[in-house]
């Protein structure tokens, strides 16, 4: 004989007490992973598309940018295989950037930094690759990084952890054609090169890279931005440092121009705390000691990257300089900078060649 049980109405008011019970219980882990332990602040949440960020207005793959973001440019940026880059920072409501002489602008906690790359293809075409965001989280006032991989229809990009290589053929600025492995970089390798003393930080946005007038404004990036209102605290604009535009072959000298581009280009990691400070090359712009520019230096860590030459740099002679040869190099292991290139920058090695061989030499 079968028996069957029917549920009181006891049993289901038990069961509804305990499904609401389990579905706050849920939802409070949700947020307690999403906060900060000290403060409960809400901890920033990366989206899984771009587009649900809302940056951009109209078709996403144009980058129009809403009107209350700044576009802004370096002037000299990192070179990543001639990849086209356009950048924005997105402030919360009411956030001003506090001006700092040294070292990255001081953002205020939610601050995004969008970085959009492109390369430009044989029909001349704009083709977007990856966008990188950088964040300042509020819940802890560390920046935190995500990539976004833009999809074959460029309708959109999703997030990506991983890394990629991307067989491409590009146009360089020349009208060259390159074909190469486009190295979209995972999370951890963006941390290397924006980690300083175990903290990740931007790398651009200093002020002496921002100190110029962007190609198409009539007015300095930074005074335009004061004048907005979005930075404080800055001085008079002739008291804000500069650094050099490593193409402005009239405005600033060899020198100036070569150390431009090594700052930009090696100084995030050859630096103090930077990933290469164990090598004693520091790159930074502002250094004045010719040992720590690698000049009549013995390498310290680079093995059978130095392809058996005996200095950084040897005044008058760029040929048997490593610095020269492991920018002249894309094999893994001695190529440098290792990261966010897989083509050799001819008129970057060009630059550094000159500025070598015209230094005094002791011979």
């Amino acid at each position: 004989m079968q028996i069957t049980v029917k549920p009181t109405k006891f049993a289901f008011v038990c069961i509804g007490i305990l499904s609401v019970i389990l579905l706050v219980l849920q939802q409070s882990c949700r947020q307690g992973q999403n906060k900060s332990s000290d403060h409960g602040v809400v901890s920033f949440e990366f989206k899984e598309r771009l587009s649900e960020y809302g940056f951009f207005t109209g078709k996403i793959n144009q980058l129009v940018a809403r009107a209350d973001i700044l576009g802004y440019d370096l002037s000299t940026p990192l070179f990543s295989d001639y990849a086209v880059k356009d950048r924005f920072i997105v402030l919360p409501k009411g956030g001003k950037i506090g001006y700092t002489e040294h070292g990255p602008l001081d953002f205020p906690d939610s601050t995004i930094i969008i970085k959009n790359f492109s390369y430009i293809n044989e029909k001349r075409q704009k083709v977007l690759i990856e966008t990188r965001l950088l964040v300042k989280d509020p819940a802890d006032h560390a920046w935190k990084v995500m990539n976004y991989l833009w999809n074959d229809a460029q309708t959109d990009a999703i997030k990506h952890i991983r890394g990629a290589k991307l067989p491409i053929t590009l146009i360089d600025n020349a009208g060259n054609k390159h074909r190469t492995n486009y190295m979209v970089p995972n999370t951890n390798d963006c941390k290397r090169c924006h980690n300083n003393s175990s903290k990740l930080m931007p790398i651009g946005p200093k002020a002496r890279n921002l100190n110029f007038v962007r190609l198409g404004d009539s007015i300095n990036q930074l005074a335009k931005w004061v004048s907005l209102g979005r930075v404080i605290n800055m001085p008079e604009l002739k008291n804000v440092p500069q650094l050099p535009i490593w193409t402005d072959e009239n405005r600033f000298s060899l020198e100036q121009r070569a150390r431009a581009y090594l700052d930009v280009n090696c100084a995030h990691c050859h630096t103090k705390g930077g990933d290469a400070y164990n090598t004693g090359l520091f790159l930074d712009y502002d250094v004045k000691i010719p040992a720590h520019l690698g000049i009549d230096k013995a390498p310290v860590s680079a093995g059978g990257g130095a392809g058996g030459l005996d200095f950084d740099v040897i005044p008058g002679d760029a040929k048997h300089s490593i610095l020269l040869y492991r920018m002249n190099s894309v094999e893994p292991g001695t190529a440098m900078p290792e990261l966010a290139r897989s083509i050799i920058h001819k008129e970057g090695v060009d630059l550094i060649r000159q500025w070598i061989d015209n230094m005094p030499s002791k011979k």
